[in-house]
């Protein structure tokens, strides 16, 4: 074997390993995203349990249509669970600002004022596009 077939030979395995390492990654990334949007979809878990349940049970249609008020009553306990908690977070994230507020510069104070301007307009664009896919969601 020749000294340049030898180099070609090396530079076909580099780049046959970084393209691996690059769509493994790309495809890595991918999936982790479908992983966390979806499990992070709360207007979705009862759809979710159902099909879980019946999956994993082996439930008949009429075990489904049985059982199915029980996890609908469940998933909007469940809503108003993590509405609830999630009200209290901003209650105590606002009464930790608060407080702070006194031993900052006005300057400092403006910045935590931007800071959570943009925390509520994430939150209020989040809570529309959920709220649009579940139209019987309480505020």
């Amino acid at each position: 074997m020749n000294q340049a077939l030898k180099w070609k030979l090396i530079a076909g395995f580099i780049l046959v390993f970084v393209a691996g390492g690059i769509s493994g990654a790309f495809l890595g990334g991918l999936y982790a995203r479908h992983l966390f949007f979806g499990f992070h979809q709360p207007e979705k878990i009862g759809a979710r349990m159902k099909d879980r349940l019946r999956a994993e049970l082996d439930l008949t249609p009429e075990q489904v249509a049985k059982i199915s008020p029980i996890i609908d009553k469940t998933a909007l306990q469940l809503r108003e669970i993590r509405q609830e908690t999630a009200r209290r977070v901003h209650e105590t994230i606002a009464e930790t600002h608060r407080q702070m507020a006194v031993n900052l510069t006005d300057e400092q104070r403006q910045k935590l004022q931007q800071i959570e301007e943009r925390h509520r307009r994430w939150h209020h664009r989040e809570f529309h596009e959920s709220s649009a896919e579940a139209p019987s969601a309480t505020p």
